[in-house]
């Protein structure tokens, strides 16, 4: 069997070599000649799978170490019987350690008292779920909008509308999948809706917002706080400017996300190929037990990812590449 993997997915050498010929490559490499004889694909966001990657090839699989599945195309891939595995939730705990650190950290930068807050938090899935567990933890009040959620019900949560939400919150942050109904859905109007002096968090996906129209509001905004970009891996400089805390694309770099993400790829293939010592496949956790949110910041230096790619922001790639991974904390 040989096996076609993106370099970057940790935690991997070493764990499929016994039972297949592996060739780890950057993600730009990975073209149709590199896929053409390959059983498998294991990849992050950064590879396209589409009929240009794979028609003509060996491919009956394709793992992504990621919760997101934008980059794939499952209906191409359906129609050839490729099996796609993804990680749902990996790194959810990651991304909820992210908004939590900026929300502390913006608080400090403007002076302002979370327990007197209101946090709204659009999707609710995964991450959302544990950003308003966190958040109410540390004092603040929740709203929450997902429309699909709300829509299946039994889900035991209060939602409220979207206008509702982005009046009545202080403080928004976005916890959606990007597909056709997501892209471009935060533009001129959400954002006037919105309001002045507002705190806008995104840590979702970059597509989801409208690149001008958040510049726009940021002359106006009481805060802005962005992971993911419009655009990427090329971004804007007026973007990381306008905001208060600019990372690239790592809220959810955590080790035991990235573990979670390995482990979920590694045990669907094999799943797939029969492999079955691998089948139980698990690595070692790594998160803290904390007591209080004033323990957050010592966690995690969110201002170091900042100070980063503000200082080479044509690095985008090579600072996520390249990141440390940071223990996650629970609570």
């Amino acid at each position: 069997m040989k096996i076609v993997a993106d370099e970057a997915v940790p935690f991997l050498r070493g764990v499929l070599e016994p039972y297949a010929e592996i060739s780890y490559m950057p993600a730009s490499a990975i073209d149709a000649a590199a896929c053409r004889n390959a059983d498998a694909l294991i990849v992050r966001t950064r590879t396209k799978c589409d009929a240009g990657l794979l028609a003509g090839s060996c491919v009956g699989f394709i793992g992504t170490a990621t919760i997101g599945t934008d980059h794939i195309d499952r209906q191409y891939c359906a129609s050839r019987g490729i099996k796609v595995a993804n990680a749902p939730g990996c790194n959810s705990s990651a991304v909820m350690q992210y908004v939590a650190t900026a929300l502390l950290k913006v608080a400090e930068m403007h002076d302002i008292d979370l327990k007197s807050s209101t946090l709204g938090v659009i999707g609710v899935g995964h991450v959302g779920r544990k950003v308003k567990r966190v958040a109410e933890w540390m004092g603040m009040k929740v709203l929450l909008n997902d429309p699909p959620l709300e829509r299946l019900g039994g889900s035991g949560m209060d939602f409220v509308s979207l206008g509702k939400l982005l009046d009545a919150s202080d403080m928004v942050t976005l916890h959606v999948p990007l597909d056709e109904s997501t892209y471009g859905m935060v533009g001129s109007e959400f954002f006037m809706k919105l309001g002045k002096g507002k705190v806008f968090i995104n840590a979702s996906r970059g597509d989801v917002v409208k690149g001008p129209a958040l510049l726009e509001y940021s002359a106006s905004a009481g805060s802005i706080v962005l992971d993911v970009w419009p655009g990427e891996p090329r971004i804007s400089r007026e973007l990381i400017a306008a905001a208060d805390i600019a990372t690239p694309h790592v809220a959810g770099y955590s080790k035991q996300g990235k573990i979670n993400g390995t482990t979920a790829v590694i045990t669907a293939l094999a799943k797939r190929f029969s492999i079955v010592p691998l089948t139980g496949f698990s690595l070692p956790p790594a998160s803290v037990k904390i007591s209080s949110p004033a323990e957050i910041p010592g966690l995690y230096d969110i201002m170091a990812d900042d100070a980063a790619l503000r200082a080479h922001p044509e690095e985008f790639e090579s600072l996520r590449n390249k990141y440390y991974y940071r223990n996650e904390f629970y609570f």
